[in-house]
């Protein structure tokens, strides 16, 4: 058994210069991916319904958590759930009070409408005299 230090089957070739240089390949900055956890708050707060503003919220908390952890993979995929329980949220909440503001002014509307006819229906206008029929 050879004992000797260093062993030469370890030690680093010598470069030679017939062979390339290393290889350096230049990679930009990983994009952060975005958690829009105020959205998911501001989702949460106003309204709420169908606890849609809550997932949101949960999933902005999960891809916070992964962004610290490092794990920009499932920040992302978290980041994405959130933006799009946030868009379900936000088109809820925008949408739900203009259909109630319409039905409501729709309804003013007919019943002013009912309300004219009904005054017509009593008017004088109509009847005929006792005097008239003979």
């Amino acid at each position: 058994m050879d004992t000797s230090y260093p062993r030469e089957d370890f030690l680093a070739p010598t470069p030679n210069k017939e062979s390339p240089g290393p290889t350096v390949i230049t990679i930009g900055t990983p994009k952060v991916p975005r958690d829009h956890m105020i959205w998911s708050v501001f989702n949460t707060v106003y309204m709420n319904l169908c606890c849609l503003g809550f997932m949101a919220l949960v999933y902005s908390v999960k891809a916070r958590d992964q962004k610290v952890a490092g794990d920009v993979d499932a920040a992302r995929r978290f980041g994405s759930k959130a933006r799009c329980y946030n868009i379900l949220a936000t088109v809820w909440n925008v949408v739900v009070p203009v259909l109630l503001i319409t039905l409501v002014v729709t309804g003013v509307i007919h019943l002013s409408n009912l309300a004219k006819g009904s005054l017509n229906l009593f008017s004088l206008h109509h009847y005929v005299a006792d005097e008239d029929r003979k």
